[in-house]
């Protein structure tokens, strides 16, 4: 007991050192923010979700500038809040800010040692897993070749809502995956959050907080259980077609492509381990935060049914008479039905703050240097949230995205920025927007979405993996007469 005691005193004292040190000699070059005393001033951030800091976020911007840093543990990190400044960087400046920080171990644990294309370094590798991706999966020509897919799974939850919906109780939407895997995704999401407070530092959390982490490896290891069976029987099969009309099509053509993959700079073929990290970053990328998005847009025309109906009518002028489901090719003629789709990523951007990046070289912003090692955050919602830029811009309003050609990716400036911009820009931003406005259409289309009575919608937010309703969409349909 007495050695534990000297052990978590010496610590402690060396901390408080530190931190007096800074406070008398401050690193003039990186930018401004709070001073902050180790263990405590830390803990109360990582005790805090990314929801609960955003408007401290904004306190501090406010004093200190678009540009802030503050500590988390040992690592530093730094949040831009300026659109022009995040253009400059991201855009403009894209190959010295494409890189990924250093990643901490929990990280490397769910990546396989940052062997996925969200926390692989820029380089030979990065670029080899998302080529990859986007000649496999998310070409056009292949995204097309899915429609089948996504005509089953629509069809599935079409009927279950039909079902639910027959003895008039609320219908509660949600998303519904095969079993294990949405179990093990479900588990997986939540746990980025619980598992945050073992990167503060690592080597203490290994003794204090032994049990979380023999908790984080059980969860690694259900994830191997789910996902290697799966490879190892779709590398049996592999000289077989893929299957047809399968809920999981988009994922057995993507473990097909990484089976033949070769590392360029290790000159070897991917493990299981780290197939099964790309297989589950996919099915966390294609899954979470579209449904997330989904459930926002239409909580959203529940609570504006005059924005519902005019979706309505404008796919009643595109769609054949006679026709019970609108098929892809009809999305194209609908540009209202694009322009909620667009209101709904901008008032309510699943993810708040894009991956961290981090620079390859130190280099200077705004007289200030960012170093090599620090974690640079941009926060999304912020910028769809501008007042300079949008008017009214905690409104719900799909107008403001109709007559014009507006450009989601930042290329020529940045106005919101749901799926990131520049390099590092979601690969799957098309499938995405195909798959939104896909379901939204086909939703309204076979059923009328009211409120229930009594029980406002109610837009408060909650931190899961995403930013989600804190109080699930729960709703009454019937099914439309035409």
């Amino acid at each position: 007991m007495q050695s534990w005691f000297i052990i978590l005193f010496s610590i402690s004292i060396a901390f408080l050192l530190k931190a007096f040190i800074n406070l008398l000699f401050p690193n003039k070059h990186l930018p401004p923010g709070p001073p902050t005393f180790p263990i405590i001033g830390n803990l109360l951030w990582l005790r805090r979700s990314t929801s609960q800091i955003e408007p401290i976020l904004r306190n501090l911007h406010a004093k200190f500038g678009p540009i802030v840093t503050l500590h988390f543990g040992s690592r530093r990190a730094i949040f831009v809040a300026d659109r022009s400044l995040a253009y400059k960087a991201l855009v403009q400046n894209g190959a010295v800010f494409s890189n990924r920080p250093p990643a901490p171990p929990t990280t490397k644990l769910f990546s396989s040692n940052q062997h996925n294309i969200t926390s692989s370094s820029y380089g030979p590798t990065w670029r080899l897993l998302r080529r990859n991706l986007n000649r496999e999966i998310l070409h056009p020509a292949r995204v097309r070749s899915y429609t089948r897919a996504r005509k089953w799974v629509l069809h599935i939850l079409l009927d279950r809502l039909k079902s639910e919906s027959k003895n008039g109780d609320p219908v509660r939407v949600n998303e519904s995956q095969i079993k294990h895997v949405e179990d093990l995704q479900r588990r997986l999401l939540l746990g980025f959050n619980r598992f945050n407070i073992l990167n503060l530092w690592p080597r203490l959390t290994k003794i204090v907080l032994r049990k979380r982490w023999e908790e984080l490896l059980q969860l690694l290891k259900y994830q191997e259980e789910v996902l290697i069976p799966l490879i190892r029987s779709r590398k049996k099969e592999k000289e077989e077609s893929l299957n047809e009309g399968k809920e999981d099509e988009y994922v057995i053509a993507y473990v097909d492509s990484l089976l033949d993959l070769e590392l360029p700079e290790e000159k070897r073929k991917l493990n299981e381990s780290e197939i099964v990290s790309l297989s589950s970053e996919f099915l966390n990328a294609g899954t979470d935060t579209t449904s997330t998005a989904l459930q926002w847009i239409m909580a959203n025309l529940v609570k504006y049914p005059h924005i519902q109906e005019k979706i309505f009518m404008e796919i009643k002028g595109v769609v054949e008479e006679g026709e019970d489901e609108v098929k892809e090719d009809d999305l194209q003629k609908m540009p209202y039905l694009k322009a909620v789709i667009l209101e709904g990523l901008r008032r309510h951007p699943p993810a708040h703050f894009v991956l961290p990046h981090a620079v390859t070289e130190d280099v200077d912003v705004n007289g200030y240097v960012i170093p090599k090692d620090v974690s640079i955050n941009v926060m999304v919602a912020e910028m769809g949230w501008d007042p300079k830029v949008w008017e009214d811009p905690m409104a719900f309003k799909p107008e403001r995205f109709v007559g014009g050609d507006f450009d989601i990716t930042g290329s020529r400036e940045i106005k919101m920025m749901p799926f990131g911009v520049g390099r590092r820009i979601c690969p799957g931003l098309g499938l995405a927007m195909l798959h939104l406005e896909y379901f939204v259409a086909n939703l309204v289309w076979k059923f009328e979405w009211k409120g229930v009575k009594g029980d406002e919608i109610d837009l408060s937010e909650k931190q899961e993996f995403t930013i989600v309703m804190k109080n699930p969409l729960k709703v009454h349909i019937c099914e439309r007469s035409r």
